[in-house]
């Protein structure tokens, strides 16, 4: 694991070299009076799985659509792969691949006929998508399922069938936006890999979802956006470096006071503390002697300790702090 981490570290090192998959730069833009991308830039390195991350109305979409010439905006420069982004820059176009959120195939056609129609967008002689259609349905494990139509699909081969459509084409760089909504974990981890193999095979990946631990897995780099704005950029240990939150401590007790869960939020470490009935739920700053402080103030109180478990800072942490709510939210 940590021999392909650096291999993976040193091809993004050797791309960085290189022009940018993706550059944009002071990007504006305005819905009347609303601001919906501020000044807001991005760099995506050749070679990188880059997740962009933002609560709902952040500014993802407009980003992306905008970076895909789908949308006019007021002042920016996008670039893609050193050339600039207009809504005539076909062969640009011919180079992304777009995996949406919502399922974008057509019900009448077979699992087959889809992919071939997709790819037709990008690859007109039948004989050259053929090939390419066989090595999608392969790709996306779809070979028992070629005369299917979408609604004889369950939701996980739905999301694979999505997915085989938008790469059919063999694009350089692909934008995944949620791909795992409502799927079963067998189908996400098949996703999963399968982006992965993909960006091994050469593809630089764009990836949005709501699932944290997703993010951490795959990506090399997370930018996290909110009110059209780049927030922060970097690893996920970066990120978490960057934070003033600390480790969260569940401790079991069932006889916690009122008193007692005061004097547990007056610590000067803590940051948020809630207590069910069952647990006490306790969000801390960084600090060397946490724990050892909150479990002798509990004990001073009497209240009798059951199972205690402690963990550091997550990237919802970092989402929670930097935006002042959760991902999902």
């Amino acid at each position: 694991m940590a021999s392909e981490t650096n291999a993976n570290a040193q091809t993004i090192q050797a791309a960085q070299t290189t022009v940018p998959a993706v550059h944009v730069s002071q990007l504006v833009k305005r819905y009347g009076d609303m601001v919906a991308l501020d000044y807001f830039d991005l760099d995506v390195q050749q070679g990188e799985i880059f997740g962009l991350l933002g609560p709902n109305g952040s500014g993802k979409t407009t980003a992306i659509n905008c970076i895909l010439a789908l949308l006019t905006y007021d002042k920016g420069t996008i670039r893609v792969f050193g050339e600039p982004m207009t809504p005539t820059s076909y062969a640009l176009k011919r180079r992304i691949g777009i995996v949406p959120q919502n399922v974008a195939v057509f019900n009448e056609l077979t699992v087959t006929e889809n992919i071939d129609y997709f790819c037709s967008l990008y690859v007109p002689k039948k004989a050259d998508r053929a090939p390419l259609v066989e090595e999608a349905i392969e790709f996306a494990g779809l070979q028992d399922f070629r005369k299917f139509r979408p609604g004889k699909l369950s939701g996980g081969l739905l999301r694979r069938l999505n997915i085989a459509c938008g790469i059919a084409h063999k694009p350089d760089l692909i934008f995944f936006d949620e791909p795992t909504v409502a799927v079963d974990p067998q189908s996400r981890n098949a996703i999963l890999e399968g982006i992965q193999k993909l960006n091994k095979a050469g593809a630089t990946v764009i990836y949005t979802s709501h699932y944290m631990e997703e993010v951490e897995q795959i990506c090399d780099r997370i930018l996290i956006m909110d009110h059209g704005r780049h927030l922060a950029l970097g690893t996920a240990d970066e990120l978490k470096a960057m934070i003033d939150t600390g480790e969260r401590i569940t401790i079991e007790t069932l006889d916690l006071t009122d008193e007692t869960l005061a004097a547990v939020r007056a610590l000067a470490f803590v940051i948020e503390a809630s207590y069910d009935g069952r647990e006490l739920d306790v969000r801390c700053r960084r600090g060397e002697h946490n724990l050892v402080d909150l479990i002798g103030v509990l004990r001073t109180s009497g209240a009798n300790i059951g199972h205690l478990t402690s963990r550091p800072p997550s990237l919802n942490d970092v989402f929670l702090e930097l935006t002042g709510k959760a991902l999902r939210d």
